[in-house]
């Protein structure tokens, strides 16, 4: 007997590339769409793979279009998902001052982690609205394009906030060599 596998719609972790949701079945590999990598074929037997919450068991390979469903039901669950990024070692405990020019008004100070969560908070809603607008079936490619230009100058709008982040691979990344707003 064929043993079931984890379906469609199942979380995952993997050790390197973070959490992610199985939006489709190979023969002996998973097709993984993780929050920080986007879509990426994982061995089953990968030892830095784990299965969180299985999902839809199957001995079948899904089609295509069952994975457009999904992914589309996936990123309607995920939407409010954020993962645990790590604020850079050297600010932690650290306040942020927002000092006015106007000596008589008071500095408004916050806990630098208040203010990073925030960031990464941005970031997270910036990445859904990115899978949203590839996914949208009402708008044509050149929409699309268009869209994701506008989301790549935000990414470099922010990146001066990177300084913040603990680990490169979490930073803001805008247009290579263009200019920055």
């Amino acid at each position: 007997m064929e043993e079931l596998t984890a379906g469609i719609g199942s979380r995952v972790q993997h050790a390197r590339f973070g959490p992610g949701v199985i939006i489709g079945v190979k023969y002996a590999q998973y097709i993984v769409t993780f929050m920080n990598e986007g879509t990426l074929e994982v061995d089953k037997d990968d030892p830095k793979f784990e299965i969180l919450n299985i999902e839809n068991q199957t001995k079948e390979v899904e089609t295509l279009s069952q994975v457009e469903t999904s992914i589309l039901k996936i990123l309607r669950l995920w939407n409010g998902f954020s993962e645990v990024v790590p604020l850079g070692d050297k600010w932690e405990g650290g306040t942020l001052i927002l000092k006015p020019k106007d000596a008589s008004m008071k500095p408004k100070e916050v806990p630098i982690e208040v203010f990073f969560h925030k960031i990464v908070m941005v970031r997270d809603r910036l990445r859904v609205l990115e899978q949203q607008v590839n996914a949208h079936k009402g708008l044509n490619d050149e929409d699309k394009i268009n869209l994701q230009q506008y989301i790549t100058r935000i990414y470099g709008s922010l990146t001066t906030f990177n300084v913040l982040f603990k680990e490169k691979e979490h930073w803001f990344v805008g247009e290579k060599g263009g200019k920055e707003d």
